[in-house]
């Protein structure tokens, strides 16, 4: 490990060239996976049970639409759209980095009960008669991360060795586990809630991002952005840390105060994006092995890449949900979770 940790910093020109190289390629199919979002958003914004032509979409966000297009786009679609865009890109990248700290390529953070974990918080938020639509909400994502923090916790001293370290078999059984303790906490205090209040939390378990607010983007902006941009500053130390904890070490990276602070913002980029978009699972599994198939291993390139697949990939489950199952729109969550469970098993079999 020690001489891979020293060839990292003593490359050949041949080396620097092909590094260079797939740079460049990296950046190319990172703008074509920026153009897809962009065209899969104005898609979302068209498609709805009243159709607006993508020229009215265009002319309307230029402040040339009619009333009832504004209405329509701003009051209603674009928060919701919005709030997939965040929360889509917080996944990818918050199972990227996850990834990346626990050298598992099967870490996801809803697989590992951190989503879990997220619930319970937000339950307990629901609980105490908070409302979600007021600027109370700002606090949604508080209560989440919170909740995603105790199961963090529980689940790296349960499965932590000190001979060893993490066994990757053993933090995913260890999360599956603590995930059926905080969904039977979850579903204790679901149960004490009144209907309208059930019925709402019944939904947001699903994945439903129906009746999204512009408070619901404020509240969840600021975290996406400050998390993301620490997250992609410390994409060399994600890189040092698949040479091994020794190898790291030796070419000057403090492993341990760097892992405490990625993983805090690996937690809380997947619960505050959970907190505000519902319970959606396996995008922080699939969004990173897809990007790392296209742009590499290396997390500056890996983490822009599987931040605009998770944002493409849930933003495109929320249209088909609402538009091809209409007038029974299908949540996001379920959606996902249909192409996600089998990607999984395959991973799981491929990974044997």
């Amino acid at each position: 490990m020690k001489k891979q940790g020293m060839k990292l910093l003593f490359r050949s020109p041949l080396e620097k060239f092909n590094q260079t190289s797939r740079g460049k390629r990296a950046v190319l199919i990172s703008m074509v996976l920026l153009c897809l979002a962009t065209l899969v958003v104005l898609i979302s914004l068209n498609t709805g049970t009243v159709r607006v032509s993508p020229l009215a979409v265009v002319q309307t966000l230029l402040g040339q639409g009619s009333e009832q297009d504004q209405i329509i786009l701003f009051d209603y679609r674009l928060p919701r759209i919005l709030v997939t865009v965040l929360a889509g890109a917080g996944l990818g990248i918050a199972g990227a980095a996850l990834q990346g700290i626990t050298r598992n390529a099967l870490a996801d953070p809803g697989i590992l009960g951190l989503h879990a974990g997220a619930a319970f918080g937000l339950m307990v938020f629901v609980s105490l008669s908070f409302s979600m639509d007021t600027s109370v909400a700002l606090l949604i994502p508080l209560f989440a991360f919170a909740g995603s923090v105790v199961a963090a916790l529980i689940i790296m001293l349960l499965s932590y060795d000190r001979n060893s370290g993490v066994s990757p078999i053993k933090l995913i059984l260890v999360g599956i586990a603590v995930a059926a303790g905080f969904h039977a906490l979850t579903l204790y205090l679901s149960l004490r809630l009144d209907e309208d209040t059930y019925s709402f939390a019944a939904r947001w378990l699903a994945g439903s991002v129906w009746g999204r607010d512009w408070i619901h983007v404020q509240a969840l902006l600021p975290w996406i952005v400050i998390c993301i941009a620490y997250i992609w500053s410390r994409s060399k130390t994600l890189d040092a840390f698949h040479l091994g904890d020794a190898a790291a070490t030796s070419i000057g990276t403090p492993v341990r105060s760097r892992r405490i602070l990625l993983l805090l913002c690996a937690v809380a980029l997947s619960a505050v994006s959970v907190s505000v978009a519902g319970g959606i699972g396996f995008i922080g599994l699939a969004a990173p092995h897809l990007a790392r198939r296209l742009v590499g291993p290396l997390h500056r390139h890996l983490i822009p890449a599987a931040g605009l697949i998770g944002m493409v990939i849930l933003v495109t489950a929320d249209t088909v949900g609402r538009t091809i199952f209409a007038p029974n729109a299908i949540p996001a969550g379920v959606v996902v979770a249909a192409i996600g469970a089998p990607y999984f098993l395959y991973l799981l079999v491929r990974t044997k």
